[in-house]
């Protein structure tokens, strides 16, 4: 994964257990605060490298363009990817894109959210959501 430093514009390199992490920036020294916004899957290693590398939980938004409740709680998913910066990662999987894993954790209704922890799912659930309910669910004892 990438994270470019607001201070010089450098891309920094981060590991993927490290998403949550604050760091400094490899060329200015710069802090680089934890990743604090969804992130696009574009493909199926990238989404199990991440559930299986990360060290915080992992909150999963599936969804399609063409659903207009996931659009409707797309800002929802950013608020609570912000907020939840530093105690777990936020991922967005276009079920039409990366339809295999959708089927893989039975996405059959969209939008979809699903909680990782330790490389496996701990609890999914269908429907729209706010985002201080995203936050609750994602960081409940698992």
């Amino acid at each position: 994964m990438r994270r470019v430093c607001t201070e010089c514009k450098t891309t920094n390199r981060v590991p993927v257990r490290h998403l949550a992490d604050a760091g400094v920036c490899g060329k200015c020294r710069a802090p680089l605060p934890p990743h604090g916004a969804p992130i696009e899957i574009r493909s199926a290693d990238q989404f199990d490298e991440i559930i299986a590398g990360s060290r915080v939980p992992v909150l999963v938004d599936f969804w399609a363009t063409w659903c207009g409740p996931c659009r409707a709680v797309a800002p929802e998913v950013k608020k609570a990817a912000h907020s939840l910066a530093g105690k777990a990662v936020v991922l967005k999987v276009d079920t039409d894109e990366l339809d295999e894993v959708a089927r893989r954790y039975q996405v059959s209704s969209i939008p979809n959210f699903a909680v990782f922890h330790g490389g496996r799912l701990v609890r999914q659930r269908a429907g729209a959501v706010d985002a201080r309910q995203l936050e609750r669910w994602t960081v409940a004892p698992h």
